[in-house]
């Protein structure tokens, strides 16, 4: 009987519509995948500001096989990204779709997010097996995760560092400048320690990450940049809690960090006594809620998810973790905070990041 009210009551525009969005999506999936490949290759780079190039041109221009080269710049008209004259064999790649595909757009390449598909693509046999049987994927199976992860820093974290983020906490550039010690727990490859450890020479700096590979780069990162003021650190944070009796610092910070984490409590009641009594902690994390109907206008919301699904939650899953997700939300965050021992937390989003909140909180 029910089956019949389903079939009474089946709208088949609806039905048709639905169909039109998953067709839709299909081709959007795909493009992200061309758009990786189009920036990893260098593809978007040489055809920025060449004009109309042939496919051979390009792939001479790339040093890349021609014949990779024309499928993928084929892929790229019918998508409508690239135009293609057919009179003279041409692509040429519009100045403002280059805006947004480019190296030089260091604070807007799309395209960075791009490589997150496939990405996710590459530990979806894993990621199956955990929905039939538990479990988690651990971080060795991500082969390029820090290394977009470092580049999507790029485009929120970085460039915004000094003008916008540090301003949040009143005097904190004064005090950086005089010289103080500063913690970067979950630093990955350490562009934001290295990047402030350059600016601010009388300070000291350590950062701290699980990724023996993470850390490798941001040793060598700072090796090259001559820095003598930052030390980076190969560690689990699973424990963090329990070094009551650890250095102080004044200045600690977390980049969109702490919701990977096995154990979030443990690393948030490490830093809170971690931080001197006069201290600050900057926390930099998604903005979203842990109620899913309140996500439901998040301009970017399936793709957090999704990588949710197959990277944030079940790495901390995998390290017998809770699993907290990256759409953890204010709430969350805040109780978790006061369960710390902090109870002056400050939330602020920034105009131009709308998929951020950063947390300026003391003790």
């Amino acid at each position: 009987m029910c089956l019949n009210h389903q079939l009474v009551n089946f709208d088949s525009n609806k039905a048709e519509a639905f169909a039109d969005r998953l067709v839709n999506t299909l081709n959007e999936g795909g493009l992200c995948v061309m758009v990786s490949i189009g920036y990893r290759t260098g593809l978007f780079d040489q055809m920025d500001g060449a004009g109309p190039l042939t496919s051979a041109k390009l792939a001479e221009r790339a040093g890349l096989n021609e014949r990779y080269v024309r499928e993928w710049l084929n892929g790229m008209v019918v998508s409508r990204v690239v135009y293609y004259d057919p009179q003279d064999k041409t692509y040429t790649l519009p100045e403002e779709h280059a805006n947004w595909l480019t190296h030089r757009s260091s604070d807007g390449n799309l395209a960075v997010f791009a490589q997150y598909v496939p990405i996710m693509g590459t530990v979806e046999d894993d990621i199956v097996d955990c929905f039939k049987h538990g479990g988690g994927v651990p971080y060795e199976k991500f082969q390029r995760f820090h290394e977009v992860m470092a580049e999507d820093s790029g485009q929120t974290v970085l460039p915004s560092l000094r003008e916008y983020i540090l301003p949040l906490v009143p005097g904190l550039a004064d005090r950086l400048e005089q010289g103080i010690k500063v913690l970067d727990a979950g630093c990955g490859r350490g562009k934001a320690l290295n990047l402030m450890a350059g600016w601010f020479p009388n300070s000291t700096f350590v950062g701290i990450d699980l990724s023996d590979e993470a850390i490798s780069y941001a040793r060598e990162e700072a090796r090259q940049l001559g820095l003598d003021n930052v030390q980076f650190i190969a560690r689990d944070l699973t424990d963090f809690n329990q070094d009551t009796h650890a250095e102080k610092f004044d200045f600690i910070t977390t980049f969109d960090a702490v919701h990977d984490q096995a154990r979030p409590l443990n690393v948030l009641k490490g830093i809170y006594h971690a931080l001197s009594d006069d201290g600050v902690y900057l926390m930099q994390d998604i903005h979203g809620h842990s109620e899913v109907h309140h996500n439901m206008d998040h301009p970017v919301a399936p793709l957090l998810y999704a990588l949710s699904t197959t990277h944030c939650m079940t790495v901390s899953l995998a390290q017998g973790g809770e699993g907290l997700g990256t759409m953890w939300g204010q709430e969350k965050a805040c109780e978790l905070l006061n369960a710390a021992g902090f109870n002056q937390i400050a939330i602020h989003q920034l105009e131009h990041d709308f998929q951020n909140d950063y947390y300026v909180i003391r003790k």
